[in-house]
């Protein structure tokens, strides 16, 4: 099973100027201890169910561009972008960028946008959750596109393109993988079975995630899909304060097919004391489950 670290907060002593070489050195201890995927959250105000909506938050492709600079093997990708923080093309163009500067480790991940407060307090527009999924589909399939050799016009409900030029190409081949970020039943693991290479799930327990994935399983059959050409990953807990439950969780949702873990500062400590601390010593029996 593969590890991934996810960097939520920014709060750390000395903030803002501490922010950078502490994220940086984080990376890089995440990167020796063989983490091999690393994420950051995609959004304006920090989550108000964490930490007050004050506290210090990063954008969050400007972070990436600098942890790509950071470090040279992990995988890079917001977990996730919400699909109405940017006009699609934008997006695919960023990500390209991404993949371009990082050597080919960009990733796309989304999901359909959920916090509020943070639109209205920027003044973006926050439409109802059925449009934001028809948005999210729109954008995917623009995504797409552009990562394609199809540079013709995209006429779509919500946004038209004339062009859907992409240049310089992704160095990701056959274009950055794709992780849509959600559980929901009906709509958000169809567009996973339907648009995505991978899929994040919260790790609720083996019996609801595997429920989860034969919902999954269900979706690729009815689109023609191919289950096991998803990757399926989870946002875990408890590495830092039950190890010995976590790494027996962990081999449960493997024996259940989830082929990565991707685990959370508690919070409290700078991220780098954090991978030190808890992440690196676990980081090789996470690897041979």
């Amino acid at each position: 099973m593969r590890l991934g670290v996810h960097f939520v907060q920014f709060t750390f002593p000395g903030e803002p100027a501490s922010i950078a070489p502490v994220l940086g050195r984080a990376a890089q201890a995440a990167e020796a201890a063989g983490v091999t995927h690393i994420s950051v959250m995609d959004h304006y105000f920090q989550m108000e169910a964490m930490a007050p909506a004050s506290e210090p938050m990063l954008e969050g492709y400007t972070t990436l561009g600098y942890l790509a600079g950071q470090t040279s093997t992990a995988r890079l990708g917001l977990l996730v972008t919400g699909v109405t923080y940017r006009h699609p093309a934008l997006l695919a163009k960023i990500v390209t960028t991404l993949d371009v500067l990082s050597g080919g480790r960009a990733e796309l991940g989304i999901g359909a946008a959920w916090y509020e407060r943070e639109h209205r307090g920027l003044g973006v527009p926050f439409p109802p959750v059925a449009e934001r999924f028809e948005r999210l589909e729109e954008t995917l399939r623009i995504c797409l596109r552009m990562w394609s050799d199809d540079n013709g016009p995209f006429e779509g409900k919500y946004y038209q393109l004339q062009e859907t030029m992409c240049i310089p190409a992704p160095l990701s081949r056959p274009r950055p993988p794709i992780l849509i970020g959600g559980s929901g039943e009906r709509k958000t693991l169809r567009l996973v079975a339907q648009y995505a290479d991978a899929c994040n799930l919260f790790a609720a327990g083996p019996d609801e995630i595997a429920r989860k994935l034969d919902i999954l399983r269900r979706h690729c059959d009815d689109v023609g899909r191919d289950y096991d050409t998803i990757t399926k990953t989870v946002l875990a807990s408890g590495i830092d304060t039950d190890p010995a439950g976590f790494l027996k969780e962990l081999e449960a949702y493997a024996a259940l097919g989830v082929q990565e873990a991707i685990v959370v500062p508690a919070g409290g400590e700078d991220a780098d004391v954090w991978i030190e601390r808890a992440v690196a010593p676990l980081a090789a029996d996470v690897a041979a489950l």
